[in-house]
């Protein structure tokens, strides 16, 4: 195979961040598009020069031109279409988070085994230009051990309505939408140990807020103020095997001064900030000292970062290498997520065997 044939499957406003990085890897051809709106799939398509419409989702799986699909779909449909692509021999890239829940995780997990096709999960932020600068720096033992990361990511007013509010098509809100990153970068950095146990609350006090007025924010298509079936904001303390621990808390909405995002981690030989920018803490000579990298993108480069990705991927599909991000990965991640809900429904403390 010398280049990579792609189909992109949902053409939401994350779509555009796929079919721009395919455009722009001279190893991947956008070979086809599909949406339930095939008006919308063909604007797509003239859009970016694609000469393939699909009309069906099976029409893509059996389709033996397409080498790997892209998944831009609601958060319900990831699992069922990662298997049906695996077991039609395509490779997947599949937006974040894996599945709804731990139980389709392990499916979508045998499928790439039996298959034995490329699965990558779209952690994006594993691939920012900041990121791979901290896990260098990690790699190389100037942060020691790293015992300890706390991580928030705080909208004052972001509720994006539409399919973001909607708990049966996404399956929570900004635990499963924003916190998946932000647990996920941590989690990475902290060398992916095993989860011990886990304890964590979600709040619905706020609802949509769609009466506020004169605030900005991203909203979905289908936005609807007065539709809203998920937490306006979780939190959580996650313990790992290792003895490491990890603090985390998301919002949608929530009474707070601005929006906040930070990642910090904190090690036995020194510390660093990823977000809002990177920073990393150490001693030099008995003095405490803070280190400023130069480089270009010390917050998380969007555009970048996607690019990253799908550079990545086609990379593991063409040479048939472990991707970045796989699969073993979103299942763990997964775990985390059903953990943090399971924890605040029976208000108690999950343990992890």
């Amino acid at each position: 195979m010398d280049k990579l044939r792609v189909c992109v499957i949902g053409t939401g406003s994350i779509s555009d961040m796929h079919l721009q990085a395919y455009a722009n890897n001279s190893n991947a051809i956008l070979y086809g598009v599909y949406d339930y709106s095939k008006e919308r799939a063909e604007a797509k398509a003239e859009q970016y020069g694609i000469n393939r419409v699909f009309s069906s989702l099976e029409e893509v799986f059996h389709d033996p031109e397409v080498d790997a699909i892209s998944i831009c779909t609601w958060n319900n449909t990831h699992a069922d279409i990662s298997i049906g692509a695996l077991k039609g021999g395509k490779h997947v890239l599949v937006e974040k988070p894996l599945s709804m829940n731990v139980e389709e995780a392990l499916k979508v997990e045998e499928a790439v085994r039996q298959s034995n096709k490329i699965l990558q999960v779209g952690f994006v932020r594993r691939f920012a230009t900041n990121t791979k600068v901290l896990k260098s720096f990690i790699d190389n033992g100037k942060l020691g051990e790293i015992y300890y990361a706390k991580a928030s990511c705080l909208r004052r007013l972001g509720n994006p309505g539409g399919w973001f509010a909607d708990k049966e098509r996404s399956g929570g809100g900004p635990l499963i939408d924003l916190g998946v990153h932000i647990i996920d970068i941590c989690w990475y950095l902290m060398g992916r140990p095993k989860v011990k146990s886990i304890s964590g609350h979600t709040y619905h006090m706020l609802g949509n807020r769609g009466n506020i007025e004169g605030l900005s924010f991203y909203k979905a298509a289908d936005y609807d103020k007065d539709k809203n079936t998920v937490e306006d904001m979780a939190n959580a303390l996650i313990t790992f095997e290792n003895g490491a621990s990890l603090m985390v808390d998301v919002s949608f909405t929530l009474h707070a001064k601005k929006d906040e995002i930070q990642v910090k981690l904190f090690g036995t030989k020194g510390g660093a900030e990823l977000e809002p920018e990177l920073m990393l803490v150490s001693e030099e000579n008995n003095t405490m000292v803070n280190i400023h990298p130069q480089i270009d993108h010390l917050t998380f480069d969007f555009k970048n970062s996607f690019q990253n990705e799908i550079d990545s991927f086609v990379t593991s599909c063409l040479l048939g290498t472990k991707p970045v991000a796989p699969v073993e990965d979103g299942v763990e991640i997964m775990k985390i997520l059903a953990g943090i809900y399971e924890a605040s429904e029976k208000k108690s403390v999950v343990k992890f065997s």
